[in-house]
C-alpha cells in the first residue's frame, strides 16, 4: 500500500488504538511503517487485545531465509525506508558468516540467505545473528513489554527475565520493531502469565538434579503435556541460566510453551501460590524419576547405529558452557575423524577469542559455528552414523531436518563418546530408576 492509501483500512478497526497509532495506520510515518502497522493491529484483533502495548525491544526471526517471499517482504520494507524504532536484534540467518567455510549447500541459497541478513540489518536491526538474544548485554528487565520471535529466546525472557512477549513469528517481528508496539494480550497481562499446570517432582537424585540432561528431559516431557498452557514446576531447588534454557527450548520444540514458571527460582514464582494467581492448579501432575527417564530415551532417535558426530549449542552456547566443556575434555582431543561442532553467537565467540580459548577448542579437534545452526544450515560434513547431542530442541528437529539419527546424552556423555569415538553413558545418572 503506498503513502495515504487508505483502501484497506477503511474499516475501523476494533483495537483501541491512540492519535499515534491510528496517525502511523495512516501512512504519516511513512510505507513501511504503515505496512507494519496494518500487519501488527489485524494481529491484535486476531488475538483478541484491546490495544496495543509500547515495547522497548524486539528480537527477529525472519532474517532466517526460507524462500524468495522472505526477501520480498524484507526488500519492500527496506524500499520503504523502514527503520525499527526499538532496539532490535537479529536471530540466526542461513549462513556462518564469520565462518563461510564451513557452508555446504546450495550457492544460489547461500546468497539468497546473505542478501536476506543484510536486508534486515539495513532496516537499523543489530546483527547479533543469535538463537540466544539474553546472553547480550542490555537484556530485558523484569516486567519490560518486548516483542521476541525465535521459541526458546521467547520462553526463557518470560519466565528466566520477567520480560513480556508474545510468542511471535516472521513478520509480525519485524512490524513490532518498526511500529514500537505489540497487541497487548496473552503473555503481555498479568492474567496471562499465571500457571495452569503443577508439575510436582519427588525425589531426583541430586548427581542428575545437577545435570543438564534432567532440565532438557523435564523440558520435553513438559512440552508433551503442557501445550500452550503455562506450567509451574516444584520440587528443583537450584537452577542455572543454562539449565533453565535447555528446560525451556525442550518444552518449546515438543509443544508451545511460552513461560514456565519454577517455585523459588524465576522471578514470578516465589511460591506456587504466587505463580497460581492464588488459583487451584486446572490439573497436578506427579513427576516420577522413571517419567524422566522416559522423556530422555524419547529424545533418542538411534538405535544400534554408530557414533558420527557430535553438535552442542542449540540454542547457542553460553560462556559458561565453554568453560564446562574445556574442563570435560580436559586436554584430550576428539578422536580422528569424528566431527564435533558447537554453535553459538559471534558476542561469545569474541569472548571465547579474548580468553585465549579459540585455539585450544581447534585443538581438540571442536569446530565452531556462528550466525546459525547445524539443524537449520547445511553445516555438517557427510556424516557415516548417528549425532550426539545434549539438547533436546536439536534432538527433536534434528531428524526431520536433516534426516540423520540422533543420540541424546549430557554433556559429559557428549565430551566423552567424542573422545572415545563411540557412544558412552554414564551408567550413574540413572542409577535409580
Amino acid at each position: 500500500m503506498e503513502h495515504g492509501d487508505r483502501g484497506e483500512i477503511a474499516r475501523m478497526p476494533t483495537v483501541s488504538l491512540t492519535s499515534d497509532e491510528r496517525a502511523i495506520l495512516a501512512g504519516e510515518g511513512g510505507v513501511a511503517t504503515q505496512i507494519a502497522a496494518r500487519l501488527l493491529v489485524r494481529m491484535a484483533e486476531l488475538m483478541g487485545a484491546p490495544r496495543l502495548v509500547p515495547i522497548v525491544g524486539a528480537h527477529v526471526d525472519g532474517c532466517l531465509y526460507h524462500g524468495p517471499v522472505s526477501i520480498d517482504f524484507a526488500k519492500r520494507l527496506v524500499d520503504g525506508d523502514g527503520s525499527v524504532r526499538v532496539d532490535t536484534t537479529l536471530n540466526v540467518g542461513a549462513v556462518d558468516l564469520l565462518h563461510p567455510e564451513l557452508n555446504r549447500g546450495d550457492p544460489e541459497r547461500r546468497t539468497a540467505g546473505r542478501e536476506l541478513m543484510r536486508l534486515y540489518s539495513a532496516l537499523g536491526c543489530r546483527p547479533t545473528w543469535t538463537c540466544a538474544p539474553y546472553q547480550l548485554a542490555n537484556r530485558p528487565m523484569l516486567g519490560e513489554q518486548i516483542a521476541w520471535a525465535e521459541s526458546n529466546a521467547i520462553v526463557f525472557a518470560n519466565s528466566v527475565l520477567g520480560a513480556r512477549t508474545e510468542r511471535y513469528g516472521d513478520f509480525i517481528d519485524i512490524a513490532a520493531a518498526l511500529t514500537g508496539r505489540a497487541p497487548y494480550a496473552g503473555l503481555h497481562s498479568d492474567e496471562g502469565r499465571l500457571a495452569t499446570l503443577h508439575f510436582r517432582l519427588d525425589r531426583i537424585p541430586a548427581r542428575l538434579a545437577a545435570s543438564d540432561v534432567l532440565f532438557a528431559a523435564l523440558g520435553h516431557l513438559i512440552g508433551r503435556r503442557a501445550g500452550r498452557n503455562v506450567p509451574v514446576i516444584e520440587g528443583i531447588t537450584q537452577a542455572t541460566e543454562d539449565q533453565l534454557k535447555a528446560l525451556g527450548a525442550a518444552a518449546a520444540s515438543s509443544g508451545s510453551v511460552a513461560m514456565f514458571h519454577m517455585v523459588g527460582i524465576t522471578p514470578e514464582a516465589p511460591s506456587l501460590a504466587i505463580a497460581c494467581g492464588h488459583r487451584a492448579p486446572t490439573q497436578v501432575i506427579p513427576v516420577s524419576l522413571t517419567d524422566l527417564a522416559q522423556a530422555a530415551a524419547e529424545l533418542t532417535s538411534a538405535g544400534n547405529e554408530s557414533l558420527g558426530a557430535v553438535s552442542v549449542g542449540t540454542p547457542h552456547f553460553s560462556l559458561a558452557e565453554f568453560e564446562q566443556l574445556r574442563a570435560l575434555l580436559a586436554g584430550r582431543r576428539v578422536t580422528n575423524g569424528m566431527a564435533f561442532y558447537a554453535s553459538t553467537g559471534r558476542a561469545v565467540q569474541e569472548e571465547l577469542r579474548t580468553r585465549g580459548w579459540l585455539d585450544d577448542l581447534a585443538a581438540a579437534g571442536v569446530t565452531i559455528v556462528t550466525d546459525t545452526c547445524t539443524y537449520l544450515a547445511p553445516i555438517m560434513a557427510p556424516i557415516a552414523g548417528a549425532v550426539m547431542t545434549n539438547s533436546a530442541k536439536w534432538a527433536w528437529y534434528g531428524p526431520n531436518n536433516l534426516g540423520l539419527q540422533v543420540i541424546f546424552g549430557s554433556l559429559e556423555e557428549c565430551v566423552e563418546s567424542a573422545v572415545r569415538g563411540e557412544r558412552w553413558r554414564d551408567a550413574e545418572l540413572w542409577r535409580d530408576v
